[in-house]
């Protein structure tokens, strides 16, 4: 016998878990059920809002008064001509009479763009789960829109503007989005324009020397989209942080796109040959009006500081919404 002593044997290490590559993680059921924990908090909300704050345009509104001619249903220097050579040939029910027609081609511009939200809610909702409240809360907002259109056609016809029909481009790109099916610019698109016309409507309801008709319709729809807009920004977030790189480029150049041709539908150029105007002259000329400038800058202002704050508009990427008139 060897008097040379054995080394004793370590035991065996126990076998370890493979480690997953980092791009395979999957996020937590726990963080997965807080998210849905903060929107079905959000919609509750966002359904209590409603049920006390929903209001009948139809049965609101008199829609039977009389609309007098020398009214401005906006405030003149947000008229789209305001201080260019064409607005000094106009008398002052002239002038009176284009801003009743340039809301009215907004009012048309909403409900082009609500009929295209609405079907994104509706396609959205029918892809999820209808007992929550989420599902819920986009069709209570679809109810809230269904009002909001007929609201706008009602005062189109009492205004006497001749149609509620969008441009040809603006349809054609209506179209496109229902054929792409794109929710999280639905959710955008609906940020973008209903804080720009929110922004408009809330000056138009602070000053008592507008048309009242006018500033009957836009206090319903500022009272209604601020809860629209409330439901869209944190689904949008969601979204977003989800989104990859190659992703988030094409949605911007998307979403800038989007922005610039809703702006450009809420003066139709009918509105100019009803006042008389040549209407490629008079585009024209508002393209090139400070004020007018202005007025967009001012109205997109809360919708591109979430952008911008959200990430999806950068220092690299202003220039398709500065050429727009969106941004200074």
């Amino acid at each position: 016998m060897s008097d040379t002593a054995t080394p004793p044997q370590s035991p065996a290490a126990p076998p370890q878990s493979p480690v997953l590559p980092a791009r395979t993680v999957v996020p937590s059921q726990s963080a997965a059920r807080q998210r849905n924990a903060d929107r079905e908090l959000n919609a509750a909300r966002l359904l209590r809002a409603s049920a006390k704050h929903s209001h009948d345009p139809l049965t609101e509104i008199d829609w039977a008064a009389p609309v007098d001619p020398d009214h401005y249903a906006l405030p003149a220097h947000r008229v789209a001509l305001y201080g260019t050579p064409l607005w000094e040939r106009l008398d002052e029910r002239q002038r009176a009479q284009l801003s009743v027609h340039q809301f009215a081609s907004t009012t048309a511009a909403g409900i082009w763009f609500e009929l295209v939200l609405m079907e994104g809610l509706i396609r959205h909702v029918y892809a999820g789960d209808l007992t929550t409240g989420h599902a819920q809360y986009a069709l209570t907002e679809v109810a809230d829109e269904c009002r909001h259109s007929t609201m706008f056609a009602r005062y189109i016809t009492a205004t006497g503007y001749p149609s509620a029909r969008p441009t040809r481009r603006a349809d054609r790109l209506g179209k496109l989005h229902f054929l792409l099916n794109d929710t999280t610019m639905t959710f955008a698109g609906a940020i973008f324009v209903e804080e720009f016309t929110d922004a408009m409507q809330r000056e138009m309801v602070r000053d008592e020397s507008l048309q009242p008709l006018a500033r009957s319709v836009a206090r319903i729809h500022v009272v209604e989209e601020a809860r629209h807009i409330g439901y869209a920004k944190p689904e949008l977030e969601r979204r977003w942080a989800a989104m990859t790189a190659p992703r988030r480029a094409v949605f911007r150049r998307a979403l800038a796109l989007l922005a610039r041709q809703s702006v450009a539908e809420i003066v139709h150029p009918r509105v100019y040959a009803l006042a008389g105007l040549d209407p490629v002259e008079a585009r024209r000329a508002a393209e090139a009006n400070p004020h007018w400038r202005q007025a967009r800058i001012d109205w997109a202002r809360k919708a591109l500081e979430f952008f911008t704050d959200l990430g999806v508009v950068t220092p690299a990427t202003a220039r398709p919404w500065q050429r727009g008139a969106l941004l200074p």
